[in-house]
């Protein structure tokens, strides 16, 4: 596929959105919720509105720190049978619209969130369907205590998690600073004010071609775009950036789009989707770039290397059994299950790579793993001290008391109190190791768990 330049926000006459305008025109194509975040003045209306006039669609516009339930619905009114209840429409009614924008998001009164969740998550007011409602866009200014300047935007709240989980993507507008010359001269000039958006049809053109592409290739999305959603939302995730598995679809719904307006699959605009793919900060919270920056590099390799791809799904995933469970399930040689194996000891903690080969060491020394002789050997280093522990333990007590037992006596105590049978003798066999090499464990209990896991795991699948 080659590259398709981009032009048709700047025809529009919309400025300052030339970076982001691959994730905007995303949005048009999958027809999922999309949310512009940035200070007042930065054309996120006026780029929403100038949208639905490109596209001629029956567009409504909507200041949610205002806007009454009247508003959206018209008057009530019983039928002639007096059997139910119809709405008295009026031209500002949500009834009719293809598109909808709900200005002010984040100034919306308590009482009407219910109401707006249902419209931009479902379609639906009163639980009735717009049928024809097919774009749902919102703005916000900054959450109020998410300001560092001078500038304050009072009234603006963070958004409930749960109402923007509902918005497939986030795009921030840019400020003056951010603006080139040409795009300066360009939003200074008095020429756009007022003018009606067209541009001969060419933007609708375009959606209407992605689209149908979109709904041909959803249904069988294409691997490389499942795997870096997959390999990122774990990273992100094991990172305690927590992505919810909705998300994720609606991310690798919006990279489909993305990639079918660009007309190829490339890294810069699986970046850009990723950065807003996160509504982290519509609540006020925020990710660290470096965490970005990692699980994306993670990612994407794993996308666009099919050879490494299990190999990254390894190093994305936290847990130890579902590091095994991608060795068992997707190595495809004993010579890379090895060197797997090898890069997992050792990018682990003492106490972590040590559990995993007491874990697996058994199933490994019986030719069960998809690993070679060396990995074998390799796990048996580690886990043969575990198995056959056998010493004294001796510690330095600090000041005049004397205590009868080691000082990680208690948090290794406190996890084998609740366990029984053989898990017991597992985990007894190896705390007590632990205590002789003065392994520390910070979460003995999750590691046990984590240990158990691996047990469970290679009784399912190892015969």
């Amino acid at each position: 596929m080659t590259t398709k330049t981009i032009t048709h926000l700047a025809d529009l006459g919309v400025y300052g959105f030339d970076r982001q305008e691959p994730v905007i025109l995303a949005a048009l194509v999958t027809e999922d919720p999309m949310l512009l975040i940035g200070r007042s003045g930065t054309g996120k209306t006026f780029l929403l509105n100038s949208l639905s006039e490109a596209l001629g669609l029956e567009h409504r516009h909507y200041n949610a720190s205002l806007i009454s339930f009247d508003d959206l619905v018209g008057f009530p009114y019983p039928d002639a049978e007096n059997a139910s209840v119809r709405f008295l429409e009026t031209p500002a009614t949500v009834w009719g619209a293809e598109s909808v924008l709900i200005d002010e998001i984040s100034r919306c009164k308590p009482e009407h969130q219910n109401r707006l969740f249902s419209l931009i998550h479902e379609r639906r007011v009163q639980g009735i369907p717009l049928t024809r409602l097919r774009f749902r866009w919102a703005a916000m200014n900054p959450a109020a205590n998410d300001q560092t300047d001078a500038e304050s935007y009072t009234g603006s709240e963070p958004l409930d998690p749960a109402l923007a989980d509902r918005f497939a993507l986030f795009v921030t507008a840019v400020d003056w600073a951010d603006l080139n010359e040409e795009e300066r001269l360009a939003v200074t000039s008095p020429a756009g004010e007022g003018k009606i958006a067209r541009d001969n049809g060419r933007l609708r053109e375009r959606i209407e071609v992605c689209r149908q592409q979109f709904v041909e290739q959803v249904e069988r999305c294409p691997r490389h775009i499942l795997d870096y959603v997959t390999t990122v939302v774990t990273a992100l995730n094991s990172a305690n950036v927590r992505i919810s598995p909705r998300r994720a679809r609606l991310m690798a719904r919006s990279l489909l789009a993305a990639t079918l307006v660009k007309g190829a699959f490339q890294e810069k605009t699986t970046r850009m989707v990723l950065e807003c793919s996160l509504p982290h900060s519509t609540w006020g919270a925020e990710v660290a770039k470096s965490v970005v920056d990692a699980s994306h590099r993670l990612a994407w390799e794993a996308a666009s290397k099919a050879e490494a791809r299990w190999v990254d799904q390894i190093f994305a995933e936290a847990k130890l059994d579902r590091k095994l469970e991608v060795l068992l399930k997707h190595c495809p040689s004993p010579d890379e299950g090895t060197q797997a194996v090898a890069q997992i000891i050792a990018s682990e903690p003492k106490s972590r790579a040590a559990a995993f080969a007491f874990a697996v060491y058994p199933a490994a020394a019986m030719g069960k793993l998809p690993i070679g002789t060396e990995g074998a050997n390799d796990l048996g280093r580690l886990a043969s001290p575990i198995l056959s522990v056998d010493a004294e333990v001796t510690w330095t007590e600090r000041g005049s008391v004397q205590a009868s037992h080691h000082p990680a006596y208690d948090a290794f105590s406190r996890v084998l109190v609740s366990l029984g049978g053989a898990r017991a003798e597992r985990a007894k066999q190896f705390f007590s190791w632990c205590l002789v090499e003065q392994v520390t464990v910070s979460d003995p209990a999750a590691l046990e768990k984590e240990i158990e896991a691996c047990a469970k795991l290679l009784k399912k699948m190892v015969k």
